[in-house]
């Protein structure tokens, strides 16, 4: 099989991180590195930064409330998130999470499952609590679920409701660099409190911050059926909305309480 799947079954990244890998010379397979599209056996040796890789290692998935402070990161540097589990099987995050932002992130070894979650044109729904620093207004609100004008493009119609006198909830169903926070500066507001509270089926419940969980059988059947449809190959982001159409931006409605 070609050497980035191989990489991806392994746990070790999706398809796509592997080929950055790849490029940076940090694969190695029988002692010499890697080539981008090479294909490879499994009686081969294959090192990742001097790491042997292989297959055959139980699918993970956790579910962790990540505190503020905590970098959504794989690489080794301070305060990254794969330390701060310390799993016993090699996992990376599925996505990100501001690192001033806490909440639910899932973690995994399994590359396909985290860009059928993660890849934008699949509609997956998101969920966060939000405080900010002025009293949430019915205009703010209705202007919020419409579509904001960030980062070049606007984000697509999403469902909010207050939830307090400076606080509301918002479900999204794309993932644009720091949207949220975005979307809030852009009427004058600042996010004071950011916390993600759900990702499709999976919720955050009462797990306690810093602390992680497998997913449950149940949990994993319901995402799995969740997942049937949803295309594993990575958005490019070449104009509408993170690589779509503004046509195919209505699919998400708007709700708005």
């Amino acid at each position: 099989m070609r050497l980035n799947k191989y990489l991806s079954d392994a746990g070790v990244c999706s398809r796509r991180e592997a080929d950055s890998l790849i490029l940076q010379g940090r694969v190695t397979v029988d002692g010499r590195k890697a080539v981008t599209g090479e294909k490879v056996s499994v009686d081969q040796q294959i090192r990742v930064d001097n790491r042997e890789i292989r297959q055959g290692q139980p699918k993970v998935l956790l579910l962790l409330n990540k505190p503020r402070g905590i970098i959504c990161t794989a690489k080794n540097q301070k305060d990254n998130i794969v330390d701060f589990v310390n799993y016993p099987i090699r996992v990376y995050p599925v996505g990100r999470l501001d690192v001033d932002s806490q909440g639910l992130i899932l973690l995994t070894n399994q590359g396909e499952l985290v860009n059928k979650i993660m890849r934008a044109g699949n509609y997956h729904e998101k969920e966060y609590q939000v405080t900010v620093d002025h009293p949430v207004t019915k205009e703010f609100l209705s202007k919020m679920a419409k579509g904001v004008p960030i980062l070049g493009t606007v984000t697509r119609p999403c469902q909010i409701k207050r939830t307090g006198e400076k606080s509301f909830q918002i479900i999204l169903t794309q993932g644009l660099n720091r949207q949220i926070r975005r979307m809030c500066e852009y009427f004058g507001y600042r996010v004071v409190r950011l916390n993600r509270t759900r990702i499709m089926n999976l919720k955050l419940g009462k797990l306690p911050v810093g602390a992680y969980r497998e997913v449950t059988s149940e949990e994993w059947r319901e995402l799995q059926r969740l997942l049937v449809d949803s295309s594993s190959v990575p958005c490019r982001k070449t104009g509408g909305i993170y690589g779509h159409s503004s046509g195919e931006n209505q699919r998400a409605g708007t709700k708005v309480k």
